[in-house]
This record gives C-alpha cells, sequence and structure tokens, in this order.
C-alpha cells in the first residue's frame, strides 16, 4: 500500500477491532489518564489497553493531532509565525509572496514555523530561521549552489536555501530561482 493516508486509516481500522474500542472511545480513554506528552500517553496505552508499541503510537499521534488547534487560515498561520521578535520579518515574506503569487496556482500550506508552497509537489519553503533573518528553502533538482543559492545536504527537504534579511534580499534573482522549482513541481 503505497498511499500513506490509506496506509493510516488502515492501522486506525485495525486498532479498533483489536481493541474492540471506536478511535472516539480509544482517545477518551488517553484524555482521561490526564497525561499529555507522547511518550506518556504511548506508554499508558501499551500497558493500559495493551496496544503494541507502532499501534499505541499511531493512536497518540492521531488524538494529539486532532485535538492541536490549527490556524484557520494561511493569514492566521502567518499572523503566528511571524509574531513576537519575528514581527519585523513579516514584509520581507510579503514581498517574496507578492512575486510568486504571479507565476500561477498553487497550494499554501502553513505549518508550525514555516509556509510549504506546493504544486504537484512541494516547491519552495518560506518562514523566519531566526530573529533577524528568513529562509526561502527550494527544491532544484541538478542544480548546484551558487551565489546566495546555497545546496543543502542531500535528504532534506528542501535541496537548496536562500537567506534574507533585509527586503532588498526580495529581488528578481530570488524570484528566478522560486520560479525555476515552480515550474519543476509542475
Amino acid at each position: 500500500m503505497s498511499d500513506p493516508a490509506k496506509a493510516l486509516a488502515t492501522q486506525l481500522a485495525n486498532i479498533e477491532t483489536r481493541t474492540g474500542k471506536t478511535l472516539s472511545e480509544l482517545a477518551d480513554i488517553l484524555r482521561a489518564s490526564g497525561l499529555q506528552k507522547h511518550g506518556e500517553l504511548r506508554d499508558y496505552a501499551k500497558r493500559e489497553l495493551g496496544m503494541g508499541a507502532g499501534d499505541a503510537n499511531t493512536l497518540v499521534h492521531h488524538v494529539l493531532a486532532a485535538s492541536a488547534p490549527g490556524p484557520a487560515s494561511p493569514e492566521d498561520a502567518l499572523a503566528v509565525i511571524y509574531a513576537g521578535a519575528k514581527a519585523a520579518l513579516r514584509p520581507i515574506h510579503d514581498k517574496v509572496m507578492e512575486d510568486v503569487v504571479q507565476f500561477g496556482e498553487f497550494e499554501i500550506a502553513p505549518k508550525k514555523t514555516y509556509v510549504s508552497l506546493r504544486r504537484k509537489k512541494q516547491f519552495a519553503m518560506i518562514g523566519p530561521a531566526t530573529n533577524t533573518r528568513v529562509e526561502v528553502g527550494l527544491n532544484l533538482k541538478g542544480v548546484d549552489g551558487a551565489g546566495r543559492v546555497v545546496a543543502m545536504p542531500p535528504g532534506g527537504m528542501c535541496s537548496h536555501v536562500v537567506k534574507l534579511t533585509s527586503i532588498d534580499d526580495a529581488n528578481a534573482e530570488l524570484t528566478t530561482w522560486i520560479r525555476s522549482a515552480y515550474d519543476a513541481a509542475g
């Protein structure tokens, strides 16, 4: 089964079958334990529900993900990502996005500390790396790093990264690199 979503659905259905309880009932049991941390909840599920490590881990991940508050929209996510000391970096992000939206259709997938930009696959990530720098991660196959575009070690989420410390760094050169990644992701 190569589809991760289908594999997860099958595992969750098997957990219900093996325990004789619905996911909702299992979630209630975990919440009633008073425990909060993933490892504690996993160990509790193994001990109290007789679950194997894989099933317990998957159940706890599912329960915690379902109960985690998430931003209602990409705009809400950006307000969280660029809050506090990182608020001064938001104009850099906005300038990058102003150029990227000209390319055509793509999805903005907010994460905790950055936003992922996707077509058929992710082509870029944008977010504050520190309180003074935004990083744009790019997926560019077969491209050597040059100048501001730094090649990352293989196996990471992005093949290249560009560091931006001012709005002037969100320039035509950067837009060209992002466009290359966008085109390759289509």
